[in-house]
């Protein structure tokens, strides 16, 4: 036991009365070893579909990195503490530093604060739809600063927090996990409008990613300068590829209209000249 002691007492290193002993390193590998272990515990819990039913994956993820942040706080403050620096004195010490800091880190801090924001309020979780800046996106991670997202392309988008928390931001996935979607089409004058419309409903109809075909509908919603404009509306649960969804459907509903003679027009512009301006056309050369 003495030969430990001694060991666990040997120094490191001594800068005045500031060391450094073989017992500080031993402890601070403890404190983050025992750190590791209760973050993989909670994290088990969390995960566990058993004991939490009640919870999604979105809500377990934002209530683990919650106290993920609280814990390594803690743990750092111990670290610190075993060091030799007192946690309270080095605050109260560097509060003017602080301040200059925040003033420069002042969007840094900012996204911290909406990742807070987003962890606590659970408003966007993971593997929800979102469409900003025009972009669909699907959250992969929430961080404390910024946030990881993977667009249509499945291209890795990395997302500053404040940007969701102070933009105009659309969740596909907040509600339901059916959204309504539509597509429109243009037929010729003339087309029998009873067929356009079983057509449509057809084309929707053989999608297996339409959710509910009952409230499948396709509707004549204008009369346009070349066309009678049709919109078939339908629900899917695939809302980040609804793209491709999109384009299927489009590909059959062009292949029914062939196949039944119905054209899809384009603009056309028709030209007319008055007489008195073509006689003195003809004069002039």
């Amino acid at each position: 036991m003495e030969t430990v002691r001694k060991f666990l007492e040997f120094e490191l290193i001594s800068v005045g009365e500031f060391k450094i002993q073989v017992y500080t390193l031993v402890t601070i590998l403890l404190i983050f070893l025992i750190t590791k272990l209760l973050l993989w515990l909670i994290k088990k819990t969390l995960f566990s579909k058993r004991k939490f039913k009640k919870l999604d994956k979105g809500s377990s993820y934002a209530i683990f990195q919650i106290i993920s942040y609280i814990i390594w706080v803690i743990a750092v403050g111990f670290i610190l503490e075993t060091i030799g620096v007192k946690v309270t004195v080095l605050i109260a010490g560097s509060a003017a530093l602080l301040v200059g800091i925040g003033l420069g880190l002042q969007q840094t801090f900012n996204d911290v604060i909406s990742g807070i924001i987003l962890l606590s309020e659970q408003s966007i979780k993971i593997d929800d739809v979102l469409e900003i800046d025009g972009d669909v996106v699907k959250i992969q991670s929430i961080g404390l600063r910024t946030s990881k997202g993977l667009n249509t392309n499945d291209i890795s988008i990395i997302i500053p927090n404040s940007l969701i928390t102070t933009n105009k931001v659309i969740n596909w996935s907040h509600q339901t996990k059916i959204t309504r979607f539509k597509i429109d089409v243009g037929v010729a004058y003339g087309s029998d409008v009873d067929l356009v419309i079983k057509i449509l409903e057809e084309s929707a109809f053989e999608h297996p990613d339409i959710s509910d075909k009952e409230l499948t509908e396709a509707r004549l919603v204008n009369f346009g300068n070349s066309s009678l404009d049709f919109q078939v509306l339908f629900f899917s649960k695939n809302i980040f590829r609804i793209n491709r969804v999109k384009s299927d459907i489009r590909r059959i509903i062009s292949q029914k209209f062939a196949e039944n003679g119905i054209t899809i027009p384009f603009p056309q512009m028709d030209l007319h000249l008055k007489s008195n301006y073509t006689q003195k056309f003809k004069e002039d050369k």
